[in-house]
């Protein structure tokens, strides 16, 4: 039970941090859906910091520039290296 005394707060939607690797994948589905090639586009973004590499649908470019692009590569990367490592 919360104690009404104290002052409560709630949490906004800049106080929610969505992992990378959910970011990644909402940011891909989005641009498969409008027709973008994603890998592309999402090179293009890491690479650059232009925004404009993704697609505003679904909200996209605002979730991806939320995180840290060294963030995304550092997901990218791990997820490569798991998925080589699974394969030996």
């Amino acid at each position: 039970m919360t104690d009404l005394r104290k002052t409560q707060t709630i949490p906004t939607l800049q106080d929610i941090r969505i992992p990378a690797s959910e970011v990644l994948e909402k940011v891909y589905q989005a641009l498969v859906e409008k027709g973008y090639n994603p890998v592309n586009q999402i090179v293009g973004y890491i690479m650059s910091g232009d925004p404009t590499y993704i697609t505003s649908y679904g909200g996209a470019r605002t979730m991806i520039s939320k995180v840290d692009r060294d963030e995304l590569l550092e997901e990218l990367v791990t997820t490569y290296i798991e998925t080589m490592q699974a394969r030996y």
